[in-house]
């Protein structure tokens, strides 16, 4: 069995074909391997998304994607090919690969040099190239990606391998940050302190991501030894987000410009919405011509009450 998932292009984003990795997209692919328990399975990633592949039982041999792994992978052969990106050149790597039973996912179009769908992934295709099938998307990333396999999604969760050198000794971590590549995704830094108050003065034992040091920030083992410091996490639509799910947290995480409904929290959490959303929202743009974001509208107090809402609930 062949995964490859290099975290280049994203399952539902048609246009975020780069060597820029969008690790969350990674993480959640990993729900895959629990259709693959009794396959040996070879998963191709970029070598920086490593930390969350390795190490994990259910894959029995990763490898970095670069010049050596290509004409390895030109010469091996699989039962299953499945290609989870849609870069072009990809694509035709994947087309090139032997597969003795079936292929999954993209395949490259020689006639146009784009990527085109297997049987089971032409929603997935169609939604990630239309932004009015995206926005009025309501299944999940998991739903979508079970079908592209030929396979019903049936609540599988990730599979994170690394286990964390940390106990939960805060209540809440409140993981603040967001990559370069979606600064509309950031929620202000004043409402996240202002959040931080308010629980602090409940007597919750809170951490903020941009407070810690350097290591946690930099080395994605120690991000993830902080997540599981916390018991619950609230965050930005990012990484944080998905190692919250995978660790099964109480994970919230605050939406503007990108679709909640993607999303699956199992049971453990929810997704917070702008009140008074505008009708562009979801608009999946990296930058925003209006004055106030649509991040901004949700308020410290809101989210505070969601927090306040289930630990009442659950405790």
């Amino acid at each position: 069995m062949l995964i490859i998932k290099t975290g280049y292009s994203e399952i539902l984003d048609d246009r975020n074909n780069s060597r820029r990795v969008s690790f969350g997209d990674v993480l959640r692919a990993t729900a895959l391997l629990n259709l693959y328990k009794n396959d040996e399975v070879t998963w191709v990633a970029d070598i920086t998304a490593f930390p969350l592949l390795e190490p994990n039982s259910l894959i029995h041999k990763l490898l970095p994607y670069d010049f050596t792994t290509v004409l390895q992978l030109e010469s091996e052969e699989f039962d299953k090919v499945i290609n989870l990106e849609k870069v072009p050149g990809i694509c035709a790597l994947s087309d090139k690969i032997r597969a003795r039973r079936s292929r999954y996912g993209f395949t490259f179009n020689s006639q146009t040099g784009n990527a085109e769908a297997y049987n089971g992934a032409f929603d997935v295709l169609a939604v990630g190239a239309d932004p009015v099938l995206k926005k009025r998307n309501s299944r999940t990333v998991l739903d979508l990606l079970f079908e592209m396999v030929g396979e019903k999604w049936n609540g599988e969760e990730y599979v994170l391998g690394y286990k964390p050198k940390t106990c939960e000794v805060y209540d809440v971590a409140l993981n603040t940050q967001v990559g370069k590549k979606w600064p509309t995704k950031a929620w202000p830094i004043e409402n996240w302190n202002r959040l931080e108050e308010m629980l602090a003065k409940d007597g919750l034992r809170v951490t903020m991501q941009h407070n810690q040091q350097e290591d946690v920030l930099s080395d994605m083992y120690r991000y993830m030894d902080w997540i599981n410091s916390a018991k619950t996490i609230v965050s930005n639509d990012s990484l944080g987000l998905h190692i919250g799910i995978a660790l099964k947290k109480q994970v919230y995480g605050l939406f503007g410009p990108t679709p909640d409904k993607e999303l699956y929290f199992y049971g453990r959490g929810k997704s917070i919405l702008p009140d008074n959303c505008p009708e562009c929202l979801p608009c999946f743009l990296p930058k925003c011509h209006e004055k106030i974001l649509c991040i901004n509208l949700i308020t410290p107090e809101k989210v505070y009450d969601e927090i306040k809402k289930t630990s009442a609930t659950t405790h």
